[in-house]
């Protein structure tokens, strides 16, 4: 699902996306994972993993992926609602994500979304855009 998704980045990046690349045998030892299912038709439709920072105060989105079929269907809200729950329940007061500084869709989404950019820089060799949202712990 996530080579089917981000493939469509390569040639405006010009290379694999940062997420086409990692080794999630070792990210699920260390990160939550949780999949989104969709039951009537029995498939798997998105997945997001998740970083605790507790030195930040935040849950870290290491990556929220919607299978390219089922996106436009509201499934990135659902697991970005996850997120949130995840973040609240762990005493987070923020989520952090980055972004390609190509992927010009998110660069808009999540905005929308409430999150702020915070940063730009290159790091391992892509342009990341930074982002943060501060949550409502009341």
């Amino acid at each position: 699902m996530t080579r089917a998704a981000y493939s469509k980045y390569i040639d405006r990046i010009g290379k694999e996306p940062a997420p086409m690349k990692a080794d999630y045998h070792e990210l699920i030892k260390t990160q939550l994972v949780y999949i989104l299912h969709d039951d009537e038709n029995d498939t798997v439709v998105g997945a997001i993993l998740l970083r605790l920072d507790p030195s930040a105060s935040a849950l870290h989105i290491n990556n929220l992926v919607v299978a390219p079929e089922a996106q436009g269907r509201g499934y990135g809200r659902v697991l970005m609602k996850c997120a949130e729950d995840v973040a609240r329940d762990s005493q987070c007061t923020s989520l952090q994500l980055y972004t390609n500084v190509k992927m010009y869709e998110n660069l808009i989404l999540y905005p929308k979304m409430g999150f702020v950019e915070t940063e730009r820089r290159t790091e391992d060799g892509y342009e990341r855009v930074y982002f943060r949202r501060e949550l409502d712990v009341a």
